[in-house]
């Protein structure tokens, strides 16, 4: 039986050979196929070889294919008797057409001009790209067409209006110059609230940098780039406030994010800088420092790119004292800049903040108008099982280099604290001034809360809660801007907040407090 078997199954083999070998049968030599081939709008009826390819059949009909051209079946198929050929012509061509790109129109609300009066600021100015298009047509149609290149001949200005919203808010008689970015435009207050002009009109300014040089002569600022954002962010300009017609001065710098500032009794500016990136948060800190003339000249390297310390990436910023001293804030530490020598001076080591996100904490810092102190937000502890570098909270704390003290005055004002000094007042022989500050109103979220303008003595005491009432909405985190002096018969001076988008200007004496504007545009203020 086994052996019966075996036969048997050996049999099956052979038959099945023999069948595949019958069915599968290559042509005979010499065996011709009729093949109908379809190409240029004409039908081509041919006789040849079995076993031909679709490449021998076209040769033989005389039909040359493009190096695109593509064919049903494909050119490398092996045809059988009544195929038929379908040849598709295919073209690529560049085409450049330049194509006309409209102007976008900005509304600037103008507190200036009575409601529902207009007056054009800049005319609109269509913009003009050459586009390189890559067309493919099949048999003369065409099936797809794409940009492949985008030059811009010329860049679209936009169309500014501005629009009247006077508001009936009583005017005040203020000192000095008070600067205010509202719309991405500049302006300026002078003498009083009523008495307000726009000195950059281009609406692109960003908000990064906005400073007024200690006279307020001159402001510098931060407009955002036409480039991309990964090339290049911003870059960094000035412009005289006395002129009646403004003219930008480019101080040839360009990403400019944490730090420019006007060094004390110069025309200098000193800037940090940073490099665009791709990923959040858009920058790599370069943590340098050069010192550019207004009236032009080679940028000045005071320090060279560093790591930055702990959370370097984010990058640091700096505080000049009113006599020029140097002090530097970086996420774990405090100190003073050698600006000769160009190199750092640790004070105090900060427990950085793990934010956990793609940004990172750098202390607010700024000097005492007796250029001998430091005030600064310090990271405080927590107890156990919190870290400390996850803590939730933050004291106000100063430094006093003539006394080599270091004090918290505040407890758990909040990581948004920003400290700002008063001028210097005379009473008598002591000359004193106050430091206003702002208090965190949910003290374990102060990343996120809000915020409320409180003053006090420089030592801390005296310490009392000005704007906005405790039933009010907090303001957003931002440096409040003392009054460069106070006005006759004035209890205390003017300290200027933006709260809900208006300009807000608050007696430290007696806490009144008045609303400037109404448009709800202001972003960013300095005053001098």
């Amino acid at each position: 039986m086994p052996r019966l078997g075996l036969r048997l199954r050996l049999l099956f083999i052979l038959s099945t050979c023999l069948w595949l070998t019958v069915s599968c049968r290559s042509p005979q030599i010499g065996e011709e196929i009729a093949i109908t081939i379809k190409a240029d709008g004409t039908t081509h009826e041919i006789n040849l070889s079995a076993g031909s390819t679709v490449t021998q059949a076209l040769q033989s009909a005389g039909i040359v294919p493009g190096n695109l051209d593509r064919t049903e079946p494909p050119f490398y198929a092996i045809l059988s008797n009544g195929d038929n050929i379908t040849l598709t012509r295919v073209v690529e061509l560049f085409e450049t057409e330049q194509v006309v790109r409209p102007f976008e129109r900005q509304i600037v609300r103008n507190e200036t001009l009575p409601e529902g009066e207009t007056r054009l600021v800049q005319a609109g100015v269509n913009g003009l790209e050459e586009i390189t298009f890559r067309r493919i047509l099949e048999d003369e149609v065409e099936i797809s067409k794409s940009a492949v290149k985008t030059v811009v001949l010329i860049d679209a200005l936009p169309e500014i209006v501005m629009v009247g919203a006077q508001a009936s808010y009583t005017p005040l008689n203020i000192p000095g110059t008070l600067a205010y970015l509202a719309g991405g435009n500049a302006w300026i207050m002078e003498d009083s609230t009523a008495n307000r002009r726009i000195i950059v009109s281009t609406g692109d300014l960003d908000g990064h940098i906005f400073s007024l040089s200690p006279n307020g002569e001159y402001l510098i600022f931060t407009r955002k780039s036409n480039k991309p954002a990964d090339e290049e962010i911003n870059t960094l300009w000035a412009v005289r406030t006395r002129n009646l017609d403004p003219k930008l001065i480019s101080l040839e710098a360009s990403n400019v994010v944490h730090f420019a500032e006007w060094i004390p009794n110069t025309n200098s500016v000193a800037y940090s800088t940073v490099e665009p990136r791709s990923a959040a948060p858009g920058w790599q800190a370069n943590n340098d420092l050069y010192r550019v003339s207004i009236t032009g000249g080679t940028p000045r390297k005071l320090l060279s790119t560093s790591s930055g310390g702990v959370y370097g990436w984010w990058g640091m910023s700096f505080s000049y004292s009113p006599n020029g001293k140097l002090a530097y804030a970086r996420p774990d530490q405090i100190g003073l800049v050698d600006q000769d020598a160009g190199y750092l001076k640790p004070l105090l080591d900060i427990t950085p903040l793990n934010t956990h996100s793609d940004w990172a904490w750098i202390p607010p810092l700024v000097w005492g108008a007796d250029n001998e102190s430091l005030f600064f937000v310090s990271h405080a502890p927590a107890l156990a099982p919190i870290t400390s570098e996850e803590s939730p909270y933050f004291d106000l704390t100063a430094t006093s280099f003539s006394s080599e003290a270091t004090v918290s005055l505040v407890h758990s004002a909040g990581m948004f604290a920003y400290p700002a000094i008063s001028p210097i007042r005379s009473n008598g022989r002591e000359k004193n001034f106050q430091v206003a500050y702002l208090q965190s109103i949910f003290i374990e979220q102060s990343d996120t809360s809000r915020y409320r303008l409180m003053v006090m003595d420089r030592d801390g005491s005296n310490s009392k809660l000005l704007f906005p009432p405790v039933d009010s909405n907090g303001i957003e985190p931002q440096r409040p801007a003392w009054a460069p002096r106070a006005l006759e018969g004035q209890t205390g001076d003017f300290i200027s907040v933006v709260y809900q988008g208006n300009l807000w200007l608050i007696d430290s004496g007696s806490g009144d407090a008045y609303q400037v504007t109404g448009d709800g545009l202001l972003s960013e203020i300095d005053w001098k």
